[in-house]
């Protein structure tokens, strides 16, 4: 019934097993779960012999780097490497200087397959680990990954990885804003097909994260501590199945720093240059009415021409709000004047609307609760009345609400940090959260070698 070679089987227990199992198996999932566990059997096996076959091929010793004798075999050393596959054993020649230099130890085959000296895993499972870790608490990429590779490693092993590969990734951006600060520019990332001529959109917000207070121990009282998050996509222009236009984001790149808008900053500024915030026709900054990011708007956005919109739905907020100072806000005349306003702020009578506040802040008639919410409502849109043209806004095809902010720091953020109990310590945060960036925005394989295999002919 079996395809698999008669010696294998005998040679190998668990492939007879595997094999076992697949012919008692009464049920398809039963079958494809033993099917499963022979092929890794399998593979495990054939890596093997492959690498016995290359270990006994002919081997060109190199020179001692110290002495520049040639180096003579001492016959063959045991290696072994956890893999996608399951733990591989074999053995390979190692050589040693004559002269007994110290150091001068060398296992040609392991320098051509690209393993390093004690590496225990394979760097493709360990991609796999971290992938897992972006998504799910480290426990549960533990699981996870043992029933997909038949590999138990520990939830610190995952750790270390994540502590590793997430440090390379800062180590990398930090070059790349020193380079920035030294007026070399990102390379342009390539713009999606069609995307070309589409309006890019940037926006940002912030979202409180549970932290340690101090980093070597989980006591203490909880620290929340906020976190900077911005977005950059482009804006794609569509047709619905009835014909209705519509659009949507693509090309996502998010921007994440645990510190206060000056040092979010310099890191908005590298991806926006990287997304081709000088060379976009059209360029528009989505935001709520945090002082902060406004300001970084006027710094580092606005000398640009870059069009600002306050989120509709925190000005129609705040004008609910003032209704329910001034107002019963159980009384239809509360919910009658919030609505008048709402509907003139959204269909382009925004003036009117600054007019009306100014009258009432004025009248001087208001209770004094009132008066003050009214005043800070009335200053509110003022100050943002060139970013409150919302019809305006509607008919460029831009939108007016900040949800892709707020759906950027439920993913990012939320989803990852802020579970049950979850509390985190700056570093281990910082690490995790550059590699959840890093797949977002597409880069994390770039920190793994690349498997490519070769085309079929």
């Amino acid at each position: 019934m079996s395809c698999i070679p008669e010696t294998l089987c005998q040679s190998d227990e668990q492939i007879q097993a595997y094999l076992n199992k697949l012919q008692e198996a009464p049920t398809l999932v039963m079958m494809i779960m033993a099917v499963w566990g022979l092929i890794r059997r399998v593979a495990v096996r054939l890596l093997e012999a492959e690498l016995s076959y290359r270990a006994h091929q002919p081997q060109c010793w190199p020179c001692c780097a110290k002495c520049g004798h040639i180096l003579h075999s001492k016959g063959f050393k045991k290696r072994q490497l956890r893999t996608l596959f399951g733990t591989i054993r074999w053995q390979r020649r190692v050589g040693y200087c004559p002269q007994g230099c110290r150091g001068s130890r060398r296992a040609p085959l392991d320098e051509h397959l690209g393993l390093r000296a004690y590496q225990r895993t394979s760097d493709e499972l360990k991609r796999l680990g971290c992938a897992l870790v972006v998504f799910v608490p480290f426990e549960t990429a533990m699981l996870l990954l043992r029933q997909m590779t038949g590999i138990t490693l520990s939830a610190d092993t995952l750790w270390k990885w994540t502590q590793e590969v997430g440090g390379q990734m800062m180590d990398q951006i930090t070059e790349e804003l020193q380079q920035l600060k030294q007026g070399v520019f990102p390379e342009q990332e390539a713009v999606e097909a069609g995307l070309e001529q589409s309006p890019l959109i940037i926006g940002a917000d912030g979202v409180m994260v549970p932290f340690r207070p101090q980093p070597s121990t989980p006591k203490g009282k909880t620290q929340w501590r906020e976190i900077k998050v911005g977005i950059l996509a482009r804006l794609k222009q569509g047709l619905t199945k009835t014909g209705h236009k519509t659009s949507c984001l693509a090309q996502r790149r998010l921007v994440a720093v645990l510190g206060s808008i000056d040092q979010f900053k310099p890191y908005l500024k590298l991806e926006a240059l990287r997304q081709g915030v000088l060379q976009c026709r059209q360029v528009v900054w989505l935001s709520d009415g945090g002082r902060g990011f406004w300001r970084l708007f006027r710094q580092l956005l606005k000398p640009l021409g870059v069009i600002g919109i306050l989120d509709f739905y925190h000005g129609a907020q705040n004008i609910s709000k003032a209704a329910k100072h001034w107002l019963d806000g159980r009384t239809r005349q509360c919910r009658r004047w919030f609505e008048r306003l709402r509907h003139q702020l959204r269909h382009g009578a925004e003036q009117e609307v600054i007019s009306e506040l100014s009258r009432l802040v004025d009248s001087k008639q208001l209770p004094e609760a009132a008066q003050k919410t009214m005043e800070n409502l009335q200053l509110y849109l003022t100050t943002h009345q060139e970013h409150i043209q919302y019809e305006q806004f509607k008919q460029m095809g831009f939108p007016i609400g900040s949800g892709l902010v707020e759906s950027a720091c439920k993913w990012l953020v939320q989803q990852r940090f802020k579970g049950v109990g979850m509390r985190w310590s700056e570093a281990g945060f910082n690490c995790l959260l550059h590699m959840r960036l890093a797949w977002v925005n597409q880069r994390f394989d770039s920190f793994f070698p690349v498997m490519a295999l070769p085309s079929p002919n």
